[in-house]
């Protein structure tokens, strides 16, 4: 990984852990400001194309570079942020995939003289679809640690990776992890397949697919999770490994029944083992009467 890049997110962590204790909130802002950054950076690319500003009407004065204008104060900066956040999933001008990114986003503190720090520390990074930039999110995500109150747990990577070569995804695959938290099992298989379909010799994963392989393939993998914030985070993951338009949507695989009839090649998951507070009411497709997350979630995947 890019030293640099790690140094710096380890600085914006340092930063916030002050106002937000808790290393997954942490990661969620963190989150939420790259990608107002990386947004703003491809709409300044599209606006030199001739394309049409993503920041209109009511929505300019959050663009990012009215946001981090040296003529304004911390607390107009603080103010102009806090309200971009708020405001931006409502935002027609931008496309879907950063409107649900956005969804339900807040600044959870007011401090100025953080914010402010916490945005200049931000706009070190520079937007670019790289495979050091979708590995740095990685580590990012790997300070989380466990979200028991769910039975939700981060899967190690090396368990991941080996349970990914163990069943060896193909590249016609549909895939599917229906409980994905931040979409390692996704971007794990991801990185198999382009690894088993590289030219011998060649410094490019996934030379030997053709143009419209590795477009399609960007479509063969699906994932769903219970929480938002997850989704978000999935989202930001898959978008960072080169998926353009990455199909992660918030559902409830237990109790919900709009996708019950999808059907996928692959399933690589580690769903919750344990039932969240409160149980489960799951519908009365499942084949086997039971409360319990993980019996339900194997029933669901056979």
């Amino acid at each position: 990984m890019n030293g640099e890049i790690k140094r710096r997110i380890d600085n914006l962590r340092d930063l916030l852990v002050g106002k937000i204790p808790v290393p997954t909130e942490q990661v969620k802002q963190i989150t939420l400001a790259l990608i107002y950054k990386f947004m703003s950076d491809i709409d300044e690319q599209n606006k030199e194309w001739g394309g049409k500003s993503f920041f209109r009407d009511e929505y300019e004065q959050y663009a990012w570079k009215r946001i981090m204008d040296h003529s304004i104060s911390a607390f107009e900066r603080v103010k102009l942020y806090s309200q971009g956040l708020e405001k931006m999933s409502l935002n027609a001008g931008i496309p879907q995939l950063f409107r649900d990114i956005f969804k339900g986003a807040f600044l959870p503190f007011r401090d100025a003289a953080t914010v402010d720090q916490f945005l200049k520390g931000i706009n070190e990074f520079e937007y670019e679809h790289s495979e050091d930039l979708g590995d740095a999110y990685e580590y990012l995500l790997s300070v989380m640690g466990a979200q028991g109150d769910a039975g939700q747990f981060r899967t190690p990577r090396h368990i991941i990776d080996f349970i990914v070569e163990a069943v060896a995804p193909l590249k016609t695959d549909r895939i599917l992890d229906p409980a994905c938290g931040t979409a390692g099992f996704l971007i794990s298989a991801y990185k198999h397949i382009l690894r088993e379909n590289t030219e011998a010799g060649s410094e490019h994963a996934g030379s030997a697919l053709t143009i419209n392989e590795r477009k399609q393939l960007t479509k063969n993998f699906m994932g769903y999770d219970i929480s938002q914030d997850l989704v978000r985070m999935s989202l930001v993951n898959m978008y960072l490994h080169q998926f353009p338009d990455p199909q992660i949507y918030e559902y409830d695989t237990l109790t919900s029944l709009e996708r019950w009839n999808d059907v996928f090649d692959c399933i690589l998951t580690n769903p919750p083992f344990m039932s969240p507070k409160g149980g489960i009411q799951p519908h009365k497709r499942f084949g086997i009467r039971s409360k319990r997350s993980e019996v339900l979630f194997v029933d669901y995947i056979l």
